[in-house]
């Protein structure tokens, strides 16, 4: 996770101060970081990743869900990182029932509306491809729909990604328009590989290399003091994921079917989630 480190050191020195929809961001345009997953499950070690939020999202992703009361049932809590997102006041006059999030994430992936009426499982469609048609360049799932924006209480800043299976081995690069460099991007980093994990479980291929792109990559004011405490700490060794390996259906996993081993970390540094 070195070369996350950089990014938030870059940002500091030479990113450009910018007032947007919810504060004081310093940021940077379009950066890319790799990851190869053979080497390592890529959890942040400078400062403890909440793994246990990021597998339980992602789960609830898979069940194409946008009910934060189906998130916290997951999670086992009675808060989630989306409860603010739920209970916000520019949302609440569009929730349909307490604890309604609107057509994010979950419902792109699993339930993308057609024009004509159909329905669409871009997870299920991907997945398909990857055990038929592997050389497909097409393996792409996109969150980003312009039509339903208005429908979200958080428009997607994981926008879409698109999958690349070669000699047996399956990558992933993922595209984020916004991206909070202390709290969200190392969040998004663990999800994306487990996402890339599971996937190339199901199909019979080894999970190899997630890429991300951060577009605009930004750290918040209100956080360069926990970001400077973060910059002292150096990254230690990565953990392994494991992975049920009976589990060959990406709508079997559970909680329990996903773990990680040998992770350790430097104690956590405390800040707000700007929502």
């Amino acid at each position: 996770m070195k070369n996350y480190q950089e990014v938030l050191k870059n940002i500091m020195e030479k990113g450009v101060d910018r007032k947007g929809r919810n504060g004081l961001t310093r940021a940077i345009f379009a950066v890319q970081l790799r990851y190869n997953l053979e080497e390592g499950f890529p959890a942040v070690t400078t400062k403890q990743l909440a793994f246990k939020a990021v597998k339980s999202e992602l789960l609830w992703f898979l069940e194409g869900s946008n009910d934060d009361n189906r998130l916290k049932e997951i999670l086992g809590a009675e808060r989630t990182i989306w409860t603010d997102n739920a209970n916000a006041d520019y949302w609440k006059p569009k929730a349909k029932f307490e604890g309604d999030l609107g057509r994010i994430y979950g419902v792109q992936w699993r339930k993308w509306q057609s024009p004509n009426g159909k329905v669409v499982d871009q997870i299920a469609k991907v997945i398909e491809k990857l055990k038929t048609d592997p050389n497909d360049r097409r393996l792409i799932v996109n969150a980003w729909n312009p039509g339903e924006l208005d429908e979200m209480a958080l428009p997607p800043c994981h926008m879409m990604f698109q999958l690349f299976p070669a000699n047996g081995k399956l990558s992933l690069h993922m595209v984020q328009r916004s991206c909070d460099m202390f709290l969200g991007v190392p969040f998004n980093i663990a999800s994306y590989s487990l996402l890339l994990s599971m996937i190339a479980q199901v199909v019979g291929m080894t999970a190899h290399e997630f890429v991300i792109t951060l577009n605009d990559a930004h750290i918040y004011h209100e956080h360069f003091d926990a970001v400077k405490e973060q910059l002292t700490r150096i990254p230690t060794a990565l953990p392994k994921l494991w992975l049920n390996p009976e589990i060959k259906d990406i709508d079997s996993f559970k909680m329990d079917d996903i773990k990680l081993v040998d992770y350790t970390f430097q104690p956590s540094i405390k800040a707000k989630m700007i929502v």
